[in-house]
């Protein structure tokens, strides 16, 4: 039987709100039972995705709103965590964004907040919000050893 724990922010499009994303979901991972390392690359994840959030999706504007969800999905082969970014823009398409490693790329400086976020977390995708805009989709699952912990015998 799988149980999710939840917590919901609305943040500001305003750029403290790139802090403060990051420093509830890092409270929230390490609560979770992830390690002080894992609670690191998963607040750089979530800043990269509030930073795209503020500037490309709401294009910094402050009448527009970013959701931030955290779920924490035990299940009986894992337990994950499941953090979505929604901002109210037009969204966009994961294959329109360039490669930062391609060698025109490697001078540019857009482009590597998803490249961060791939490495970072087990899973990112992006899909269309309810209200237009995109959803940033990012998983992290704990280590074997801390899911076992969680459960009940």
């Amino acid at each position: 039987m799988a149980t999710t724990q939840r917590f919901e922010i609305v943040l500001e499009t305003v750029i403290e709100s790139v802090d403060r994303a990051e420093l509830v979901v890092k409270r929230f991972a390490e609560a979770s039972g992830f390690d002080e390392d894992e609670v690191h690359r998963i607040g750089m994840a979530v800043r990269e995705g509030t930073i795209n959030a503020y500037n490309y999706g709401n294009r910094q504007d402050r009448r527009k709103k970013i959701l931030l969800v955290l779920e924490l999905e035990e299940r009986r082969e894992d337990t994950r965590m499941v953090v979505r970014l929604v901002d109210e823009g037009t969204g966009f398409d994961l294959s329109d964004i360039p490669d930062p490693l391609a060698e025109e790329n490697l001078l540019r400086t857009s482009g590597r907040g998803i490249f961060l976020i791939r490495a970072f977390m087990d899973d990112f995708s992006v899909q269309r919000g309810s209200n237009g805009g995109a959803e940033v989709i990012m998983t992290k699952k704990l280590p074997p050893s801390v899911h076992e912990r969680r459960r009940p015998h």
